[in-house]
């Protein structure tokens, strides 16, 4: 699933955000009350979610790994 198939209110949620509605959506479709449909459209909503979390995971580690290297792409050392 590509990022421009995440709607923009997902994009806007931060990762524990993104979390949390991730976590009920799953306690509704435990629910036997959930018609098909409407199991599917959650289920959609469900991998937009993860694959927002995903790409923030991947944004953080890029941050990180960046951090770690000066301005001469040297690794920095620790003494």
């Amino acid at each position: 699933m590509k990022s421009k198939n995440i709607p923009a209110d997902i994009k806007t949620k931060s990762i524990k955000e993104a979390q949390n509605e991730i976590k009920e959506i799953i306690t509704n479709l435990e629910s036997t009350e959930i018609n098909l449909t409407e199991s599917m459209d959650k289920y959609t909503r469900m991998l937009q979610l993860n694959q927002h979390i995903q790409e923030q995971f991947k944004k953080k580690l890029k941050k990180i790994k960046d951090s770690n290297y000066d301005n001469n792409k040297r690794p920095i050392t620790k003494d």
